[in-house]
């Protein structure tokens, strides 16, 4: 029996978020398992929330979404840390979302984006 290896990658760090965004891509190909967590520093604006998909690549510049039709809602009102599985994927991970506010002002959020890969 081998010892199955870990790591957790931070994807992005203190890093301010508003309107669309992508953040880093990650080389996950010899990952069997994957976790996004997203940690909420902070927030600005009226009910700001964030609109994430899982994004996957072969090569690490062409990108698709993992699971058509599949967001998950960061909202900091829900607590500060937010965490889903990304399952099938190929050999890049991203994510590609929005953030958004109840009114037309500038929703922000601040926060950690850590991805845990398994083999």
């Amino acid at each position: 029996m081998t010892m199955r290896q870990s790591f957790t990658a931070v994807i992005e760090r203190n890093a301010t978020l508003t309107g669309e965004f992508t953040t880093e891509p990650y080389e996950a190909a010899w990952a069997r398992e994957a976790r996004w967590f997203v940690r909420v520093l902070d927030s600005a604006g009226h009910a700001p929330r964030m609109l994430v998909r899982t994004q996957i690549s072969p090569d690490g510049l062409h990108w698709c979404d993992l699971d058509a039709g599949t967001e998950q809602s960061v909202d900091p009102a829900e607590g500060p840390v937010h965490s889903w599985p990304a399952e099938g994927f190929g050999g890049w991970l991203r994510l590609r979302g929005t953030v958004v506010g109840e009114q037309s002002d500038a929703a922000s959020v601040k926060v950690l984006i850590y991805l845990a890969l398994k083999s």
